[in-house]
């Protein structure tokens, strides 16, 4: 897999460099409409997912978040069309990623940590690590990702494929990276098959608001070219009033009792506070079009706000942690929550080798929730049958690589497809280098560069 992914990259590069599969420097629709199937996206629909019924929230029942790449504050401020959907909802000018590279951040917002990544090289993170699911399952609440141009549900490898951009190109070009998929990366999430199912592409999208079937918590990844990774803000406003100016006024989409997050991963300049251009849009705020928001936000934030907001339990993490993951303050208002106001903002741009699962130099397994943390949704701190609720927090890290050791949280799980996809078979999944049982159950480790083999380590991880 690290070849493959490492090929993607080159090969992105080249295109956007100048090479053989350079992409139109001007957009072009994917689609003939945001709910219209195209050919340009490879997987085609599986059918709609069955309609649920909306829990209702105390200030909204459906929650969407967009995701774009890697734009500073002042760049997004300068687009016509990002002050245009301004003047329809929230501007939060003080909402914050959380640290650097894109994947840690992606990770976070569903999880309330990043666990020691500090790159956007593949982790598959232990079955151990809860995230938002496991707290809107136990609510009943629907939910699903629509990742553009992934080939199929629960895809587990980058996609490389016809570059719709530039049809006389030769070559392929990757649309879809799983860094920017953060449901993908959990196992907890993908070695699930109902859950892998919910893992879904553009042509799924279309066919699930036209069917009335979108669930109430979303999270949408636009393609490479289409967030922003690989073009500019003019790009990417191009998308927004092809892809959600419309969509907007779409009631399977957007009603009077749904919130949407518009935002970026990460900004373009680490060395300043990692401060990013986000609105809040959508029916829930149609009382509140124009107006700013200084509060201080993070991607945790959209945890701890979506928690608040249906009363959810917490995972114990930085959702729970008052300083960095304030509920938006609109809500805040209608839930009589109040947010905690510190003197000065944490620093949020840093970067750099941490500790954590994912740190094969500075590796500790999974840290335990805290358990006795309260979370904005006043329900109790999520433990599965398999949550370690020890804490680690005093153990001494290992440096693996020097070990000769595989971090079995870079290790490619066996997940399927799920049977029911046509396709299942696609030829771009990645190759299997280890396998994994059922949940709880470990990992089967391959030989580190050394030919050791550790337990252990598998035993700690989960």
């Amino acid at each position: 897999m690290v070849l493959h992914v490492y090929t993607s990259l080159l090969i992105s590069s080249i295109f956007i460099l100048g090479g053989f599969g350079k992409p139109s420097p001007a957009f072009s629709p994917p689609a003939a409409c945001p709910v219209c199937a195209s050919s340009n996206y490879i997987g085609q629909n599986n059918g709609s997912l069955a309609v649920q019924p909306r829990v209702t929230g105390k200030a909204y029942s459906r929650f969407i978040q967009i995701w774009l790449e890697n734009t500073d504050f002042s760049t997004a401020q300068a687009s016509s069309t990002f002050k245009k959907l301004a003047s329809e909802g929230i501007l939060l000018t003080n909402y914050n990623g959380v640290t650097h590279p894109s994947e840690p951040n992606y990770v976070a917002s569903i999880s309330g940590d990043f666990f020691g990544m500090s790159d956007d090289k593949f982790y598959a993170l232990p079955v151990n690590v809860s995230t938002q699911v496991d707290l809107l399952e136990a609510r009943n609440i629907s939910w699903a990702t629509y990742q553009e141009n992934m080939p199929y549900s629960g895809f587990s490898g980058d996609y490389a494929q016809k570059n719709y951009l530039d049809p006389s190109s030769k070559g392929s070009y990757t649309y879809y990276m799983r860094k920017h998929n953060p449901l993908i990366i959990c196992n907890s999430i993908a070695s699930v098959p109902a859950r892998m199912n919910r893992i879904r592409n553009f042509n799924d999208f279309a066919i699930d608001v036209n069917a009335s079937a979108l669930p109430s918590w979303v999270f949408i990844t636009p393609n490479l070219v289409n967030d922003g990774h690989d073009t500019d803000i003019t790009f990417v406003s191009d998308w927004l009033e092809y892809f959600l100016v419309p969509l907007l006024d779409n009631p399977n989409f957007d009603d009077n009792e749904t919130l949407v997050l518009l935002t970026f991963d990460e900004n373009e300049d680490y060395k300043s506070q990692n401060t990013l251009y986000t609105l809040l849009l959508g029916g829930a705020v149609s009382n509140h079009k124009g107006t700013v928001d200084s509060t201080f936000y993070t991607h945790y934030s959209s945890l701890s706000s979506v928690q608040n907001n249906w009363g959810l339990g917490s995972l114990g993490r930085q959702d729970t942690n008052t300083t960095v993951a304030a509920v938006f303050q609109f809500q805040a208002k209608m839930t009589n929550h109040t947010n905690t106001v510190s003197d000065a903002d944490p620093l949020m741009n840093l970067s750099g080798v941490s500790t954590g699962v994912c740190a094969s130099e500075r590796w500790i397994p999974v840290t335990a929730p805290n358990m006795s943390a309260v979370g904005a949704g006043a329900g109790p701190v999520f433990a599965s049958n398999i949550t370690s609720t020890v804490s680690v927090d005093n153990t001494t890290p290992l440096n693996l690589n020097a070990m000769g050791l595989v971090n079995p949280a870079t290790v490619i799980p066996s997940y399927s497809a799920p049977s029911t996809d046509p396709n299942a078979n696609a030829t771009s999944s990645p190759p299997v280098t280890s396998s994994k049982s059922t949940a709880g159950q470990g990992y089967r480790i391959r030989a580190g560069p050394l030919g050791v083999v550790c337990p252990a380590l598998a035993i700690l991880l989960l």
